[in-house]
């Protein structure tokens, strides 16, 4: 595995790689990599001959109050993952490479960006789609892969690719979770043991509702108070959100059907998780 830190020595690989013929895959990541990243990886590797992966911890998505100064980091054992899954390229750069100073250029999002992870943190996601945008064109990869964990992201992404006549596939890879259920996050590493077990509560209210579903309720009221139930009966959490909405803009629903969205937010302690669950998929 090659790894460049500066942007000329990302675009004369990728040059060499389009040269020969290959496809490039792309996996962006702000690093402290777990089995999901990694099942990421090999989404890519099985869309793409050569796979770039970059780690970089976004500043322009975390609010003051957020935890960007105490956000996981392990270059060393993230290098050594990356490497063991197949990635061909690691794209390691600084803040000031990827925002040199007089950037002021950001992607301002459509309405859906204002409403669930949004409304509670306002600016993330004209952070995530700045830096996604750059990265895209960075690498100018053929497929870039995401996570399902991080459902709003991956619809916003799409939109933008969309709207922007961008020529680049996007997969979006299940999400990855313990043997127990809980889906895999960096974040995770925040959770004391007795906070980690009340976070399981998230998983089973999702669970739930897909139980619900297969059953026959179709009613988004009904859906939403399952989980609901199912969060309060366990204590210890505090919802956010819990949003039942559409695939494609995210607009609440009064029906399900197969394909709707159910999201949720919460906090376990100071540890903020989310997770979700594709009605008619489970999770």
């Amino acid at each position: 595995m090659l790894e460049v830190s500066s942007i000329p020595e990302l675009r004369a690989w990728t040059a060499g790689q389009r040269r020969a013929g290959r496809r490039i895959g792309f996996v962006p990541t702000m690093g402290f990599l777990h089995e999901g990243h990694l099942a990421l990886v090999d989404e890519a590797r099985r869309l793409s001959d050569a796979v770039v992966m970059s780690i970089f911890v976004n500043p322009l998505q975390f609010a003051p109050a957020e935890d960007l100064a105490r956000y996981p980091r392990d270059l060393p054992r993230d290098r050594a993952l990356a490497a063991s899954r197949g990635v061909a390229l690691l794209f390691t750069p600084d803040v000031a490479t990827m925002y040199p100073p007089g950037a002021e250029t950001v992607v301002v999002p459509g309405p859906a960006a204002a409403r669930w992870e949004g409304a509670v943190r306002p600016g993330h996601f004209a952070g995530v789609l700045t830096v996604v945008a750059k990265l895209l064109n960075l690498v100018q990869p053929d497929v870039a892969v995401f996570g399902r964990k991080d459902i709003q992201q991956a619809a916003l992404i799409r939109r933008m690719l969309r709207d922007l006549d961008w020529p680049v596939e996007l997969a979006v890879a299940p999400t990855v979770r313990e043997p127990d259920g809980l889906a895999l996050s960096s974040r995770n590493s925040y959770l004391d043991p007795a906070a980690r077990t009340r976070a399981l509560a998230l998983s089973r209210a999702l669970a739930a509702a897909h139980a619900a579903y297969v059953a026959g309720e179709r009613s988004a009221a009904a859906i939403e108070r399952v989980v609901c139930d199912v969060i309060e009966v366990s204590g210890g959490l505090a919802a956010d959100y819990i949003a039942v909405v559409d695939p494609d803009r995210l607009d609440p629903l009064n029906v399900v059907s197969d394909d709707t969205i159910v999201a949720v937010a919460a906090r376990v302690g100071q540890t903020r998780l989310i997770d979700n669950i594709i009605l008619g998929v489970g999770v």
